[in-house]
């Protein structure tokens, strides 16, 4: 129920392409250096880009930071479990 009133408070922030700050996040899917997926109040993020480093990370708050060479940012309405499923999916056919 939380999360509904939390969707009001999704917000990114970035700057130059290489510091990114995000409100509004409630779980983490996956991270590496290239890509990170989160689940947000506003549906699921992917962040494409280079040398990605977390610089925060706490989800009491819903915030996340991070540094790097960011090239992308794409939304979907999915959620978590299901991209996951939609994966497996693809992986075992």
């Amino acid at each position: 129920m939380e999360q509904k009133g939390l969707k009001n408070n999704h917000q990114l922030t970035l700057v130059h392409r290489e510091k990114l700050t995000i409100d509004g996040v409630t779980n983490v899917g996956s991270y590496d250096p290239t890509e990170l997926l989160l689940e947000t109040t506003a549906g699921v993020l992917l962040i494409k880009g280079e040398n990605l480093h977390l610089t925060l990370l706490n989800l009491e708050q819903g915030k996340i930071g991070l540094t790097g060479e960011i090239n992308a940012l794409t939304y979907s309405n999915e959620t978590l479990s299901q991209r996951s499923k939609g994966l497996l999916g693809k992986i075992f056919k």
